[in-house]
């Protein structure tokens, strides 16, 4: 039985054309993600950075709602932030 592989990238490019033009592939590849395969199983992801950063963030954001999650029944304890402001001066 063949093994098919999920590509998680609309477009994609081989190591052989990436080593052509690496700068090409990235500028075609308008912002997206492109997959890099290596014979036609994916090698790598070529992630622009602005889709990097948005990634990261995402991550960060799961990470900070599961501690909100954790922590939502805890007791709330009430404070005077000009208060705090003070105690650090």
């Amino acid at each position: 039985m063949t093994q098919l592989t999920p590509l998680l990238a609309d477009l994609s490019a081989s190591i052989t054309e990436l080593k052509k033009d690496p700068m090409g592939i990235i500028r075609d590849g308008l912002g997206e993600t492109v997959v890099i395969l290596n014979r036609n199983e994916p090698a790598f992801y070529a992630v622009p950075p602005a889709q990097y950063e948005l990634m990261i963030q995402l991550i960060d954001d799961m990470h900070l709602a599961d501690l909100v999650k954790q922590r939502q029944d805890e007791p709330v304890t009430m404070v005077d932030i000009d208060e705090l402001i003070q105690q650090t001066s």
